[in-house]
Parts: structure tokens; sequence; C-alpha cells
């Protein structure tokens, strides 16, 4: 996949810096769709089905997000990128986006190169993700690693991406512990810095949202998948 193939959403309540975004990326050859607040950045992407989201935190109304959950939420979304634009420096806004299901972060005020460094490495990662047509099966459910959803009891869960790539990680090696450096290397990448509290967060949800006691805590080291 191209830059010409690739679709980025950009969304922010100024208008300015939506046109600032718009004219580097397009002059990188990407499409670029608009959006100035979170309730049409939804209706975009539930249409389009964007390959990257470039996503404002602060915005009225829906704000960044609450914007990111929903996105998260739209059937075939759950696999694509999305990055923060914030002007706060402080830990809350970057641990916020990244419990929302955000890939990465961008601080204000963006600098052109900065941004489309950051944007291609992300994406090199996106189209490097294999065509997957196995299933992983544990005795509890099926990981559907082409639908990105997993399947219990003839149950469909949808997770958000970086909950389903934790427990596909968890389940590809039963009884493997997997340390909290190497969750963050593999799911995040190794580029992006997130808190202890952030991978906590996640491993909640899977539990609830999956319904597994399986998943166990390794205190001080990390986090297993046993099956028994």
């Amino acid at each position: 996949m191209e830059n010409k193939d690739t679709i980025i959403l950009l969304v922010d309540d100024e208008a300015d810096i939506l046109e600032f975004l718009g004219y580097n990326l397009a002059k990188e050859g990407f499409q670029i769709l608009k959006a100035r607040n979170g309730q049409k950045a939804l209706e975009l992407a539930l249409v389009h089905k964007p390959h990257l989201i470039l996503l404002d935190i602060m915005m009225p109304g829906l704000d960044g997000i609450e914007t990111c959950n929903q996105l998260r939420m739209i059937p075939g979304m759950q696999n694509s990128l999305i990055v923060f634009l914030t002007a706060r420096g402080e830990d809350y806004s970057q641990i916020a986006g990244f419990e929302a299901g955000a890939d990465d972060y961008v601080t204000k005020p963006v600098k052109p190169k900065v941004l489309i460094s950051r944007i291609q490495a992300l994406l090199r990662r996106y189209r490097a993700i294999p065509e997957l047509s196995e299933k992983i099966i544990t005795k509890e459910f099926i990981v559907d690693q082409v639908r990105y959803m997993v399947i219990k009891q003839d149950e469909e869960i949808i997770l958000a991406r970086k909950e389903f790539e934790i427990l596909q990680l968890l389940v590809s090696k039963p009884g493997k512990v997997f340390t909290r450096e190497d969750i963050f290397t593999r799911v995040w990448g190794e580029n992006v810095i997130v808190g202890d509290r952030t991978i906590d967060v996640h491993i909640r949800r899977i539990r609830e949202k999956v319904g597994t006691d399986h998943i166990r805590t390794i205190k001080g080291v990390g986090y297993k998948y046993e099956e028994e």
C-alpha cells in the first residue's frame, strides 16, 4: 500500500490546523479527509474506514478521548491507527489517550517533518501486518486474527485494538511469561512510552470483556495466559 492509497482523517476544531496538516500530508501523496468535530469524524470513519486518524484531544462537545472510544467500536476500525494531537504536556493526556486505544501522540505545535516521520513509521508497521488466515483456539475462546475479534460460546466479542493485540500475544504462547517490556515493545512499539497503569487497565478490560480468569499477573514481572 503506497501513500496514494492511504486515507488519513484529520480531526481538529481549529480550521487553520486542519489546513496546515492537510497541506503537508497531501504533499506526501496521502488521501486527506477533514472533520471539525468528533461527530463528523465518526460519520466519515464509518463510510471511508481511514487507515490513520490524527485526532485532537481537546475539542468541544465530543472530545478526542470519547471520539477514539467510539471509533474503536466501528466494525473494521479496530486495526486503524489513531494518533492524538495534544497541546498539553501532562502525563494524563498521554495515558488517557493510550487507554482509549490510541497508537501514538504528537504534541502541538506540530513540526511537519516530525509528524510525517512519525506517521511513516506507524504506517510501516501497519503495512507489515501479514494477511492472517488462522485462528488461535484455546479451551475458553477463539481468537480470530482476520476479523480482529474473540469468539466465545458463539458470541462475538469486539476488543479495542491494543486490547486485542495484548490478548493475541498472550495466547500465542500459553504459559509463557511476557514481561511488561515485551508487551510494550510488541504492542506499542519501541518509540512509544506508556506507564504501567496503562497496561494494567488494558489487562483489566480484557478480563472483563472476555470473561476470563486465565490471564495471570506475575507480580513485578508481567503477565501470562494459562490454559489450566
